[in-house]
């Protein structure tokens, strides 16, 4: 298998912030007059600009032309949500402070300051390095390959365990696929009263899904060689049918 570092392989904050925004489908605006609520009235362009399209009656355009010079500052709040569930199905939070300007029917933001909420983590992203980075390849079919792994595979799910310290898996009593992306695997351990991830990353980026296919076999053909990992204790949880 790979040397530690490239197990270790992970995102760059600024390609998981752009990430976020690209697959999100809401996302909440909150300026002087307020706080709004959009569902599926944003998009992105290449440069990491907003482009938002909220309803004909929304403020913010009222305070986008009553604002100086017509730019009115905001932030904009992006929520990411696991497509598997699991307990606390929010991954991450995403800030983005900045000023926006009407164009035609929609409003362009611009973010100057970025801030990303991981478990307890929050970390400042650069927004030159935020407009350089651009989404993961495998964003939009994320939440198919996962709901497809937990639903259809779940016994792939418990021979990835193999591969995970067996410390990590105390008290286990189910795990669930979490997040995947060019670089690897996340995998939720739940306990009786807590939980916790864990990354199996992949022996070296995958640029689409076929590329993802090939990887997880490579994961799946290692676990099939290492001695199997302690059973999961298969107790009754909050939420179990």
């Amino acid at each position: 298998m790979a040397d530690r570092h490239a197990w270790m392989a992970a995102p760059a904050a600024a390609e998981r912030a752009r990430t976020l925004v690209a697959v999100a489908w809401s996302c909440a605006v909150t300026t002087d007059g307020g706080r709004e609520e959009l569902v599926g009235a944003h998009s992105v362009a290449p440069d990491g600009r907003v482009l938002l399209r909220p309803p004909e009656d929304s403020v913010l355009f009222s305070a986008a032309i009553c604002a100086p010079r017509g730019e009115a500052s905001a932030v904009l709040e992006f929520a990411d949500v696991a497509p598997v569930p699991v307990r606390s199905r929010i991954r991450a939070r995403l800030w983005l402070a900045g000023s926006f300007l009407p164009d035609e029917d929609h409003l362009v933001f611009r973010p100057s300051r970025l801030a990303l909420r991981r478990s307890r983590q929050v970390v400042s992203i650069d927004a030159e390095e935020y407009a350089a980075a651009g989404p993961d390849p495998l964003a939009g079919a994320e939440a198919r390959l996962l709901t497809h792994l937990a639903d259809a595979h779940p016994e792939a799910v418990e021979r990835l365990t193999r591969l995970v310290d067996p410390r990590s898996l105390h008290g286990a009593v189910r795990v669930k696929p979490l997040a995947v992306d060019r670089h690897g695997l996340t995998l939720r351990v739940e306990r009786v009263r807590d939980h916790g991830d864990v990354r199996l990353a992949f022996h070296e980026p995958a640029d689409d899904v076929a590329g993802l296919t090939e990887r997880m076999q490579v994961l799946l053909a290692h676990a099939a060689r290492t001695s199997c990992a302690r059973p999961l204790q298969r107790q009754r949880t909050d939420g179990d049918g």
